[in-house]
């Protein structure tokens, strides 16, 4: 650990003395300061990478039914009852002022996504009724319904619209969907063959719509404990380079392609902002950099953060020593949580963590969540908000969920 890093972060994020202490066993700077005791968190002996085979009927029983029921459809979300929202809230100190922070990413026309067919798609096109548009709106895909105005009272009117495609998968032009930018995995979302999270089967619950089982329509509004691990700030001060890539086109920082973010960094990003323990019903957010690559729209950027060269993420050790402590979520600011690109899962497995977490686990996913004004006012606990699309059946939502915060004084 170069100490002059260290103090160099302290003075740029104007670190007081009790994050110092804070900071000392996560940077390594005991020589600094005496070293804070470590946080109580789970242990992780017995913890592997081994992938579970969830698609053999053989081992449906290890998995379903869940710790929750066999007719549970909400999973983890269990864990957010009446009295951990309203711990949740009581993080709010009376009398200081309260940060609502945005954790959604900014959507627009060509927003990048993770690559299907049919694709997934943001192109959004604005109609316009009562007045004549300006030159080249209609060449520019805009929609002119009327020149005339509605009623006695000429009302004009705006509305958007979403481009379709045709896909080789379909005959029909498809739009876009709510697996794109910031979003919350519902329980339908991955499974393994036929199998889906309490055991049950893709044949008996798909249909056309969506599905009739573990749908958008069982989450409900959330409102529950939120923690920020904080691993690129962890990383930048402990000198670390080395877990760095080569920074944003606007000079962000970021983990590099397909970084481990192991249980050790877990436990050391937790000690970095004063957390004690990931509780049942929280809320779990990590913070690599990734979302500085969408900041300026560049191309190398945006082929970075699609995953051209790999995603920083947990891996299998990881989610298991989360799941132990019954978070309702685990999210983070890339598209896929989980790490991407060799060496870490080169066996040939795909999104096994998607796996773990929702099928056994019943632990929604969430991603592309923005989070590094949490980390600039050095907000590790928060009161985390969303409500999702109640759409029946729908296999994610993407509507930009919020943090409500309390900066540390500077």
């Amino acid at each position: 650990m170069n100490p002059d890093l260290l103090r160099n972060y302290l003075v740029q994020h104007h670190v007081g003395r009790r994050d110092l202490l804070r900071l000392a066993g996560a940077a390594g700077a005991a020589h600094l300061v005496a070293a804070a005791p470590a946080a109580a968190a789970p242990d992780a002996g017995g913890l592997d990478d081994t992938p579970f085979d969830y698609a053999d009927p053989a081992n449906l029983a290890d998995w379903a039914p869940s710790r929750y029921g066999p007719d549970d459809q909400r999973g983890a979300l269990n864990e957010v009852t009446p009295a951990k929202t309203a711990a949740a809230l009581a993080l709010l100190r009376p009398r200081r002022e309260v940060t609502t922070y945005n954790l959604g990413e900014l959507m627009w026309n060509g927003f990048p996504a993770f690559s299907t067919d049919p694709r997934r798609t943001y192109e959004q096109r604005l109609t316009i009724w009562g007045y004549p548009p300006p030159p080249g709106f209609q060449e520019q895909g805009g929609v002119l319904v009327s020149l005339e105005p509605l009623g006695a009272n000429r009302v004009s009117v705006h509305e958007e619209r979403f481009e379709a495609e045709f896909s080789t998968r379909h005959p029909k032009p498809l739009a876009t969907t709510f697996q794109i930018g910031s979003q919350l995995d519902n329980l339908n979302h991955v499974g393994a063959a036929e199998f889906f999270y309490n055991g049950l089967r893709g044949p008996d619950i798909a249909r056309a719509h969506g599905t009739i089982r573990l749908g958008a329509e069982n989450v409900g509004p959330v409102v529950t404990r939120g923690v920020l691990l904080d691993v690129l700030g962890v990383k930048l001060a402990q000198g670390r380079a080395e877990d760095l890539a080569e920074p944003t086109t606007g000079g962000r920082p970021l983990l590099r392609e397909n970084y481990r973010i192991t249980v050790e960094d877990i436990r050391d990003a937790l000690e970095f902002g004063g957390v004690e323990r990931v509780e049942p019903g929280d809320a779990v957010l990590f913070r690599t950099g990734w979302s500085g690559l969408l900041a300026h729209r560049h191309p190398d950027d945006l082929a970075r953060w699609a995953g051209s060269r790999g995603l920083p993420g947990i891996y299998l050790r990881e989610a298991r020593w989360l799941a132990r402590s019954r978070p309702a979520i685990v999210g983070g600011d890339t598209w896929a949580l989980e790490v991407l690109g060799n060496p870490v899962n080169d066996d040939g497995s795909a999104f096994p963590v998607h796996q773990e977490l929702i099928m056994r686990h019943g632990i929604r996913i969430g991603e592309s969540y923005v989070v590094d004004r949490l980390a600039a006012d050095r907000v590790h606990e928060f009161v985390f908000i969303v409500t999702p699309q109640y759409s029946q059946g729908a296999t994610a939502g993407n509507t930009p969920p919020a943090a409500l915060g309390q900066p540390r004084r500077r």
